[in-house]
């Protein structure tokens, strides 16, 4: 058969087969030239051949490691934003020196679960009085449930001032005192925000009004207890906040 008379497929099929048969020959002859070649020459063309597939080999394999480098400040942020929306301001009506219903802050307090159970300073809040909780979600009427001989008191979200608010609010993730180091930074959010050293045993907090029932938190976020203006103790942990929650008889919701 003359090639002319071949269709396309058919050439398409004898081309590829030609190159196939080629390739062959052409491995063929260079093994068999490579083993007929001088050391002088075989030594180095197998040496760059060895060297290539070693880098090849190495590229593939590298494994990238990245230093992230983390700021303190970074993590104070990352702190206070994840527990802004647990946060609330507590107030108290009273009357001034003319007998006239006014409100005053009473501190700070946070949310402690999920149905509404919010600890307060217990030396500024007590048994008796009015009392409100304000967060970003609006202001709450608030109910007294108890008392801790600590020095530490649970109030109860009720209901909201303005009917077109409804409550909204995180519980914060509590944290281990146990596990903290001396010399690490505690952070305590109040109406401000302050910072202190954990000194071991306990942490040694300067509170005023103005961030007393503030949260205590470490660098992870974590509640580590609570802020206390009072003679007893100025600092409760979060372990024994959890257990006098569980003894506290709550009032029942309307």
């Amino acid at each position: 058969m003359d090639v002319q008379d071949l269709n396309k497929s058919q050439l398409i099929l004898l081309a590829v087969l030609l190159s196939f048969v080629t390739s062959i020959a052409t491995g063929i002859t260079t093994v068999t030239l490579m083993q007929q070649a001088p050391a002088s020459f075989t030594v180095p063309v197998n040496r760059v051949i060895k060297q290539t597939v070693e880098k090849i080999q190495q590229v593939e394999g590298k494994t990238v490691t990245q230093t992230v480098i983390v700021k303190e400040e970074d993590l104070v942020v990352d702190a206070i934003a994840k527990n802004k929306t647990a946060s609330f301001a507590v107030s108290k009506e009273t009357q001034d020196a003319d007998f006239r219903t006014i409100e005053v802050g009473v501190g700070r307090g946070f949310a402690v679960s999920t149905d509404g159970i919010v600890v307060v300073d217990g030396n500024l809040v007590g048994s008796t009085g009015v009392y409100y909780l304000k967060n970003d979600s609006g202001k709450f009427k608030a109910d007294f449930v108890a008392t801790d001989k600590i020095g530490f008191s649970f109030l109860k979200i009720g209901a909201p001032l303005d009917e077109k608010n409804k409550i909204a609010f995180t519980v914060p993730q509590f944290g281990d005192l146990d596990k903290m180091k001396i010399g690490q930074k505690v952070l305590v959010l109040g109406s401000g925000i302050s910072s202190s050293m954990f000194e071991g045993t306990n942490i040694n907090i300067n509170v005023t009004k103005v961030n007393a029932g503030g949260m205590v938190l470490n660098l992870d976020g974590e509640v580590l207890g609570i802020a206390l203006y009072g003679e007893i103790a100025d600092f409760a942990s979060s372990k024994l906040i959890t257990e006098a929650l569980k003894s506290a008889a709550m009032p029942q919701t309307p």
